[in-house]
């Protein structure tokens, strides 16, 4: 498990920015209560295995005395680099993300299941949305109760909902809680 270099830093904050916006100071910045000391730790970044892990800074000290090899996961997981060097957030993010999130979604009850399977956010299953949405934004879904549901990119702005047919895609599907059903072995 190492530092995140610079431009590995970057791609990261990037990519948690387009979710989070000016909130990313809040997510670097978090104290932790984790640890022995008295004062409050904080959180970092960490690699491992292409993997980058959200953890305290007082994990990080006690799995020094575990192998690279033998580590498998510490902290929250919150995205993954691809063969090509590309980041990719994954769903164990979202609850960092939904914490912080910058532009929301509330999917109606009836079309709650449909994202759950992967798919697109229609007009028509649209509950309520934040203002000032523009196109490629990250957007946090919520259920109309509040639970956070995944998270995508917005494909209209808010403006354009408002006159867009109901089978007209708003939000892009990136990641939602299903995956972990359906791709348990992977995570």
């Amino acid at each position: 498990m190492r530092p995140l270099d610079e431009t590995e830093t970057t791609v990261v904050f990037e990519k948690l920015f387009k979710f989070v916006g000016n909130n990313l100071k809040k997510i670097v910045e978090n104290p932790s209560d984790e640890g022995p000391e008295s004062t409050p730790g904080s959180y970092c970044f960490r690699l491992q295995k292409n993997r980058v892990y959200y953890v305290s800074d007082a994990l990080v000290k006690r799995a020094t005395n575990i192998s690279r090899k033998n580590l498998v996961s510490l902290g929250t997981c919150i995205g993954k680099y691809t063969h090509a060097g590309s980041f990719h957030l994954t769903i164990m993010s979202l609850n960092i993300l939904a914490a912080n999130a910058k532009h929301k979604v509330w999917l109606k009850p009836t079309s709650e299941m449909s994202f759950l399977y992967g798919n697109h956010v229609l007009k028509g299953g649209l509950g309520r949305i934040t203002d000032s949405i523009v196109p490629g934004d990250g957007v946090v879904v919520f259920s109309m109760s509040d639970v956070p549901l995944g998270f995508g990119i917005a494909a209209k702005s808010t403006q354009d909902c408002r006159k867009l047919d109901p089978n007209g895609i708003v939000v892009l599907h990136q990641a939602d809680i299903g995956e972990y059903l359906r791709d348990e072995d992977e995570l």
